[in-house]
Parts: structure tokens; sequence; C-alpha cells
């Protein structure tokens, strides 16, 4: 049986190092004077540029461009929603947005992805070739692959000591349905190698890695017959999907498929990406575009939050009906149009470049602490997974059915995630390379006796 899971699911980010050339912008490219007409979200992503580049994309080197305070902040709040969201028994997780609407992280994790990758990867494909940017695109592949491997088997692992301890009542392993990959590893280790056997709870970065296989293609044709061949080619894959006409295997041992299908969501994923390369022209500022939006976000709120549909049951009749367009696995396209009006207002909400998110005080602390969190989203994102498996372990001995308990629990994982970022982050700074402040030398000459290496530099 599969265990139970939350809709928000997890959620993205990422930097690599960007084409630093300075140049005029192309007619497919977003100046850097019209960033601050680009959707809320969408500038979520622009960590993938050099000092803007998002942590999926890659490593960032600092000061080359002038971060988008909404690009970090957006992502950061993604990151604490994804923790949230997977810690086991969260209480929080039914506060979620994705109880009150159609779409939910995910969708601000791989759209911000598309948009990340626009930068981190796009620029290598316009300017350097498309040999060079399909090279830069298996390389990240490769990255965000072991990085899938190692957090499975760190997570794995720790719930098979927990339960070889026989300390615990509780059955781990089977919480995450993790039964089968033990009783079979011969057929199941090859098949996780492989990507044929992706357990509920890992199934995010294995849709990433499948989605930036296809950034080539597309970028392909885009250089064949231009963003509208591009873009095309893209709603036809989405189309292909939401038939059920296409669909990767989760398991050896059954028919279960990807529960993220990539074919689907990659229309979330290059809608990103059209907009951060300039395929598609950013909406104008509109009232009447905000009231539809709003009305968009609030008609769905009786479909998707759990206390109106557990006393209507004619609005839980409609909501099961209208499944097929709000399926999470192929990406229904009521997910994506309720996705985009939220992003919308968000962007409106945000000010003008993101001018309500620069502000001080405690506002600003908070405001520069999620995107801190932004900023590392990759590492943030396999730290949440590990913590809240871990959290989850701890808080189901000392306290599982009081407030408190759930209160310190969420406080503990997102002091995790926050301490992840900053370490991270210095870390990437490399400070060890920084040349070392000017001291007078004292004069010194080693003795004869000492090691040659004690005289030189480290």
């Amino acid at each position: 049986m599969r265990p139970a899971r939350n809709d928000a699911g997890p959620v993205a980010g990422r930097t690599e190092k960007a084409f630093d050339e300075v140049r005029r912008p192309t007619d497919t490219e977003v100046p850097a004077n019209r960033m601050d007409k680009a959707p809320s979200l969408s500038v979520a992503a622009s960590n993938a540029a050099p000092d803007v580049a998002p942590d999926l994309a890659g490593d960032h080197r600092p000061g080359q461009r002038q971060r988008d305070p909404r690009l970090d902040f957006f992502r950061g709040l993604g990151m604490f929603i994804i923790f949230v969201a997977h810690l086991p028994g969260n209480w929080g997780a039914l506060w979620i947005p994705a109880r009150f609407g159609f779409s939910d992280a995910t969708e601000i994790f791989v759209f911000c992805s598309g948009m990340a990758s626009a930068i981190a990867f796009g620029r290598v494909f316009e300017f350097i070739g498309w040999r060079m940017g399909t090279a830069r695109i298996l390389y990240r592949m490769w990255q965000v692959y072991w990085a899938h491997i190692g957090l499975f088997l760190v997570i794995a692992s720790m719930l098979a000591a927990a339960d070889a301890t026989g300390w615990f009542a509780k059955d781990y392993v089977g919480e995450l349905n993790l039964h089968y990959f033990f009783d079979n590893p011969a057929v199941n280790l090859p098949a996780f190698l492989t990507l044929t056997y992706v357990p509920n709870y890992f199934d995010i970065l294995p849709m990433y890695i499948a989605i930036l296989a296809m950034v080539p293609i597309v970028m392909g044709l885009r250089r064949i017959g231009g963003p509208g061949l591009a873009m095309a080619a893209v709603v036809v894959m989405w189309l292909v999907a939401n038939f059920r006409l296409i669909d990767l295997p989760a398991e050896p041992w059954s028919n279960r498929p990807w529960f993220f299908n990539p074919f689907a969501w990659q229309l979330c994923f290059f809608t990103g990406f059209a907009f951060m390369r300039g395929w598609l022209a950013p909406p104008p500022v509109s009232r009447r575009l905000a009231v539809v939006a709003a009305l968009v976000v609030i008609a769905t709120v009786p479909f998707a939050y759990f206390r109106i549909l557990g006393a209507v049951p004619e609005l839980l009749e409609m909501a099961r009906a209208i499944l097929p367009v709000t399926d999470k696995t192929h990406f229904g396209i009521l997910r994506y149009v309720h996705f985009l009006s939220l992003a919308y207002l968000a962007w409106i909400a945000a000010g003008e470049a993101g001018a309500r998110l620069r502000g001080s005080g405690a506002w600003g602390v908070f405001v520069r602490i999620v995107q801190k969190v932004g900023q590392q989203s990759l590492a943030v994102f396999l730290m949440s997974l590990v913590a809240a498996q871990a959290i989850a372990i701890v808080r189901d001995q000392v306290s599982t059915e009081d407030y408190m308990g759930q209160i310190v629990s969420n406080l503990v994982g997102f002091a995790i995630l926050i301490a992840t970022a900053y370490v991270v982050g210095w870390f990437k700074q490399a400070p060890w390379a920084k040349k070392p402040h000017k001291q007078q030398a004292v004069p010194h000459r080693a003795h004869s006796s000492e090691p040659a290496a004690a005289t030189a530099a480290e």
C-alpha cells in the first residue's frame, strides 16, 4: 500500500555558473531593465545567474548581477512549505496553500526551476552553442542524479537503523513504503539506479532530471523554428501526457507510474523558462486581471479545503468529478490556471521590482532569511526531507498529540533549513580562497632541521 502523502510535494530550486560575458540583450532574453516587469514567481528563479543563479542550476558566482528580491523570497517560502508538507503527522500541513487550492509548492519549485535554467543554461545555448549547452545540461543532470541517490540512501539507512534498534513501536521503513526495496534489493537496487524504481517521497528530483533532458530538444526547436515552435512542442507534449499516452514506470512489482509525469510537468517548467528567456511577454499590471486572478483563487477553495468537502457531500462529488483536470500526476489544466493566478497576485503584492521586499527592521530581517533559504534551494530541499524524517522519529518518542510538540518540531525544522542555507552559502563563497590581509612580514628563517613544508604556504 502507498503511504499517505502530503499534496504540497517538494519543491526546488538551483544555481550553476552562468555565462558571464557582458553584452547587449537579444530579442530572446529579458533585459535587466525589464526584469521588474516579469511575474513575481517568475523572478523567483533568477537564482540561476552568476550571482542570481538558482541553486538547483548549480553553483553561483558572486558579484555579477544584482539579485531581484522576489526571486529568492518566493523560492524560500516554497522550501519552508515543502518541509511542513513532508514532516510526518504534521498538523501544520492542514494549513499549507495546497489545502486551499489546486496548485501547491510543487508548482513553485518547477516553475522557478524553469526560470533558473533559462538563466544558467539558456545563455550557454545562445552564446556558446547547442553542443556546449547540451553538455552543460548533462553535467547538471549528473549532479542532481547523485543528489537523488544520496538522499535516498541517507533516509533509507536512517529509517532502517531506527527500526533495527527495536526501541520504537512504529515501523518507519513501512511508513515510506520501503519494505519492498529491502525485501528484494537484487532487483530493486538496479531499478532504483536506473530510475525505474522511484519511491514516493523521492520523486521530485527524478522528474527534474527528466525535464532537464528536454531542454536541449526545446532549444533545438527554438533554433529551427523560433520560440513559437518550441512552445508548441511543449504544449503538444503536455497534451500527450494528459491523454495518458505516456507514463514512466515507478516500481518493478506493479504498474504504478511516476507520481510526477515529467512529460506533463514540463509545461510548468518551460513556462518559467519562456518568461525568463523573453519568449513570453509578461502580463500587464491590470486591476481587471487582478480581480480575475483573485476570483480564480477564491473559487477553488471549496473544492480543496477538507473541512468544506467533509461538510458538503455535493462539493466532494464535484471535486472527484473534476479530478482529471486537477490531477497532480499529469499536471491538470486547472492546477496550471490556479498557479498562474497565484503567481500574478504574488507579483502585484511584491510591488514594482519587489519594492515591498526591500524593507528594514523585523520585516527586512525576515525577508533576508527567507531569501537566503531560497538561494540555496537544492541543499535546503535535500536537508528538509532528511530533517523531516529525523524530527518525526524524535517527536514520536517525546510528544505527538499536543500543540507544543507540533510547534517545536516545526520550529526546529525551520532552524535546520536556515542553518543549512547559511552554512552552504558560506562554503560557496570559498572563504579559504580569499587573499589574506597584508601583514608586516616578520623575518624568519626555518631551521635546517625543520621540514621544508613548514615554510610553504598552505
